[in-house]
């Protein structure tokens, strides 16, 4: 049963190449096996980098990806290039963090969404980008973010 499910996986355990944008990065989905069941799964990245679409500087961010799968779970692997993928993008900070979050819903369809685009200081401001997409199904435990602010904050 669980190797049906990812059968149809074309990057979890091949060699693979990376995305030169985003828009060309493959996320992939399994079939959520709990389906019936309310949970949250978490994913967080301490280390996604972009590019500021001015400048050409690096930005870098603290991610955290909440959301309750539906039908569908997101391939951790797929997921990592994806991120990986705007290391070469030019985009403000608003732009990568709702993008992240408009491609997994369209990708996964999740019953609800949130992500916290913690960012860091460039030009001595610190930008902190939330966004959620649906309401948190009743009765869902659900953990803080609880990234530490940034220690030059007040």
């Amino acid at each position: 049963m669980t190797k049906k499910i990812y059968k149809n996986l074309k990057q979890l355990g091949n060699k693979v190449g990376y995305a030169t944008s985003p828009e060309e990065a493959m996320i992939e989905k399994v079939a959520n096996p709990h389906a019936g069941e309310n949970y949250v799964v978490r994913f967080t990245c301490p280390e996604f980098t972009s590019l500021c679409p001015l400048t050409g500087q690096p930005d870098f961010a603290h991610l955290v990806i909440d959301y309750v799968p539906d039908k569908f779970l997101l391939e951790s692997k797929s997921l990592k290039l994806f991120l990986f993928s705007y290391r070469n993008q030019g985009d403000f900070h608003e732009a990568c963090t709702m993008g992240i979050a408009k491609r997994i819903i369209a990708e996964i369809k999740p019953k609800w969404l949130r992500i916290g685009g913690y960012w860091y200081p460039r030009g001595g401001i610190p930008i902190d980008i939330f966004f959620q997409k649906g309401a948190l199904p009743k009765g869902v435990w659900l953990p803080e973010q609880a990234v530490n602010p940034y220690k030059g904050r007040g």
